[in-house]
């Protein structure tokens, strides 16, 4: 189980209807809440759906591989 923190933007398989595939995280728990930053609309989705889509992770201004994100801790 990969390590994330709220207020991380992340982008998943699949992009947003609105056009935008960046998304905040919100809330982390069994269920992972996030916040499109294209139109605003919050999604919620089970964890293991979450880990299955996410793709990459912004880091330091730059969108790296979630293969290569470091565990934090």
């Amino acid at each position: 189980m990969l390590n994330y923190e709220l207020g991380d933007i992340v982008t998943l398989k699949k992009g947003h209807p609105c056009g935008e595939n960046k998304w905040e995280i919100t809330r982390k728990g069994v269920d992972i809440k996030l916040r499109c930053l294209g139109c605003d609309r919050v999604v919620w989705m089970s964890r293991m759906d979450f880990e299955k889509r996410v793709r990459k992770i912004l880091v330091d201004d730059k969108f790296i591989s979630i293969v290569h994100h470091k565990k934090e801790g």
